[in-house]
């Protein structure tokens, strides 16, 4: 019988009490995995939950904490690292599911003595406010150029047998997986701006 039939029941025969005393459910251990992953050019062996998201994996077993938490839904874009290249948004994949895969973040694009380019222009142009949405607006926008660079079109890509321009439209379409809560957006796309090497 189910815990709250269970309950109901003790509780109809007049026994608050014993609805308190219903058997327990037994809990199970959680199913823990193995994964390799290689993080900003190490290779990490870890063993999870195998529940355990990409981002949790990042933050509270490898230390990473310049990847942020912000939604946990996929929305907001705080999360997003590299992957293989590709950007993901690392709350919404499960760690085990990367095995064997790149993963860069932030701590991986530069340091504060050597800045990625992304990161310089970023500082250079104010591309922040609070700073908690940074890291995932710069691994973000250094992917948006491969992309650009690679030929992958966007929703708002114009003539799809050709290679996308670097538009304004173009930026604000492939970066709008990215909220700034503080609304840093003109700063934001003058530092991507500079480092592709045109005016935003």
């Amino acid at each position: 019988m189910a815990l709250a039939a269970v309950s109901k029941q003790a509780y109809a025969q007049g026994s608050p009490d014993s609805a308190l005393r219903a058997p327990a459910l037994a809990l199970e251990a959680p199913s823990l995995g193995q994964v390799s992953l290689r993080v900003n050019g190490v290779q990490r062996d870890l063993v999870l939950d195998t529940r355990t998201t990409l981002l949790d994996a990042l933050r509270e077993h490898l230390h990473l904490t310049g990847t942020k938490k912000g939604c946990d839904h996929g929305q907001c874009g705080a999360c997003t690292v590299i992957v293989d290249g590709r950007r993901i948004n690392s709350c919404l994949t499960l760690a085990v599911m990367h095995q064997g895969n790149d993963v860069t973040t932030i701590e991986g694009l530069g340091t504060p003595d050597h800045m990625h380019p992304m990161q310089a222009a970023f500082v250079e142009h104010d591309g922040y406010q609070c700073g908690y949405c940074t890291s995932g607006q710069i691994c973000s926008a250094v992917a948006v150029l491969d992309e650009v660079k690679s030929g992958i079109p966007s929703h708002v890509t114009d003539d799809l047998n050709a290679d996308p321009e670097l538009t304004n439209s173009e930026f604000r379409e492939r970066m709008s997986g990215n909220i700034c809560r503080c609304g840093a957006y003109s700063n934001i796309a003058e530092a991507i701006a500079e480092v592709a090497g045109r005016h935003a």
